[in-house]
């Protein structure tokens, strides 16, 4: 079974901004993988613009890390279900507690 895994897997080289990096992909994840090298690229490419000179080439890519950091952080929150569950949960009861209140 783990051989049929590696089977499924690609060796691609992303081109993030100046390098390359080979990667090991699964097939089916491999042009996520290469939208995320562009994305990073756009980022770190707009921050590279806006501070060209005034900070230093690790301080961007710490600058673009928050970024991509921030817009990760605010999907999943909006991703966030517990509060669905926890009403759906409680109505559910309510419900339920209804109906048997029915049979009485």
């Amino acid at each position: 079974m783990p051989e049929e895994k590696n089977k499924e897997k690609l060796h691609i080289r992303l081109r993030v901004c100046d390098t390359e990096i080979p990667v090991r992909v699964f097939r089916e994840e491999e042009e996520m993988y290469r939208r995320a090298a562009s994305l990073i690229t756009s980022i770190v490419n707009v921050y590279t613009n806006r501070a060209q000179g005034k900070k230093s080439t690790i301080d961007i890519l710490y600058m673009a890390l928050i970024d991509i950091a921030l817009k990760y952080e605010r999907e999943a929150k909006r991703n966030e279900t517990k509060p669905f569950t926890d009403i759906l949960a409680k109505l559910t009861s309510e419900v339920e507690e209804a109906l048997g209140n029915d049979k009485d």
